[in-house]
């Protein structure tokens, strides 16, 4: 029985078969063809004959690193082929000086501001790497509150809005039982930031009670909505946590998103915002929520290949990530693309992002 971890796959192979094995994935991202062994012996000016290499990639196809799609052409990586592939033999990529120039110029600007700062690295990430650039919001569950906000919508309704230490916003509108004087929720919102302004958010969820124990007979009712409603206020849903997508064009331009079918699937992951979250976010420990292995590299940075999430399973998209801290709160930033992506080059660029945007007020020190 072949099996399906690369590591140990990898240890069978001799040192031509390996590489053979790097030269076909490094020719296939750039072609997006089979590659045939006498083109490789061109290509590469190998010192073996064009059936030695035959002979070599028939090995690397039995133990399901590469796959014949047709019956005359060359060979393709696998998904097995791929993960081989990232795990030892990619090379490392170097951002070149230019774009490290331009990655700080364009960014400084938004440095200051963390909701421009997510708009411009996915719009940066995408233009450099021409796949699909993608940045989740921080989550804000343990984030300092730096200000709490009453906002009357209606003679029933008030809009809580939430601002957390590093430029984060939470807005939840909820149900008042009467219309509230201007005053009232002047005095209101100075009360509750006198007590709740500075505390984490799981501060104030978990002591809210006798924080106000004094006050829940308050007459307007909004102490007492506050402390029953706390868990609801002061918690952050998946639902609500921002993604933002640049470069959905460059992704669809290729050549594997042609057909129907895995181009229908990509467009109903791109427009379901929850499956989005699910598909690239990751725990604080760096752990996976999904099936696929993480094949690691330097630093943070993980990789999954072929990726399947629920019915989005056609297995032809793969995502490199890294997380970002913003004031002690971290996000993930990343780039999708088709798992014949170029892995080195977006590796090279979501690590130089990560570091950029974890800066904590000017990307000076990017190298």
């Amino acid at each position: 029985m072949l099996s399906n971890d690369p590591s140990l796959i990898l240890r069978r192979l001799t040192l031509r078969q390996r590489s053979v094995l790097r030269l076909v994935v490094k020719s296939h991202v750039e072609s997006a063809g089979p590659i045939g062994s006498s083109w490789l012996k061109k290509r590469y000016n190998l010192a073996m004959s064009p059936a030695t290499i035959r002979n070599e990639m028939s090995e690397l196809e039995t133990l399901g690193l590469l796959s014949h799609p047709f019956t005359s052409a060359g060979r393709i990586p696998t998904k097995l082929g791929y993960q081989a592939f990232v795990s030892e033999l990619m090379e490392t990529a170097v951002i070149s000086n230019e774009e490290q120039l331009m990655m700080q110029r364009e960014m400084l600007s938004a440095m200051q501001d963390t909701q421009a700062l997510i708009r411009e690295s996915s719009k940066l990430l995408s233009r450099l790497a021409r796949l699909l650039g993608v940045v989740l919001s921080p989550q804000i569950n343990n984030g300092v509150l730096e200000r709490l906000e009453i906002v009357q919508i209606s003679s029933e309704t008030v809009m809580f809005v939430i601002s957390v230490k590093g430029g984060f916003i939470r807005t939840i509108l909820m149900q008042v039982a009467v219309e509230l004087r201007r005053s009232q929720l002047d005095a209101l919102v100075a009360l509750l930031n006198e007590r709740l302004a500075g505390l984490t958010l799981d501060e104030i969820r978990r002591t809210c009670v006798p924080r106000f124990q004094d006050l829940t007979e308050e007459e307007t009712g909004i102490i007492r909505l506050v402390v029953n409603r706390s868990a609801d206020l002061f918690s952050e849903t998946p639902e609500s946590r921002m993604v933002q997508l640049d470069g959905t064009t460059h992704i669809l331009a290729q050549p594997e998103f042609s057909e129907s079918a895995p181009m229908r699937e990509l467009i109903e992951l791109l427009d379901d915002g929850m499956s989005m979250v699910k598909l690239i976010e990751r725990d604080v420990n760096g752990e996976s929520h999904h099936k696929e292995t993480i094949y690691g590299t330097q630093g943070q940075t993980s990789i999954r290949i072929g990726i399947e999430l629920g019915h989005f399973s056609s297995g032809k998209l793969s995502i490199v990530t890294a997380p970002y801290t913003r004031s002690n709160l971290q996000g993930i930033v990343g780039l999708i693309g088709p798992t014949r992506m170029n892995y080195a080059r977006a590796v090279a660029l979501v690590e130089g992002m990560s570091t950029l945007m974890s800066a904590p007020s000017s990307p000076e020190h990017f190298a």
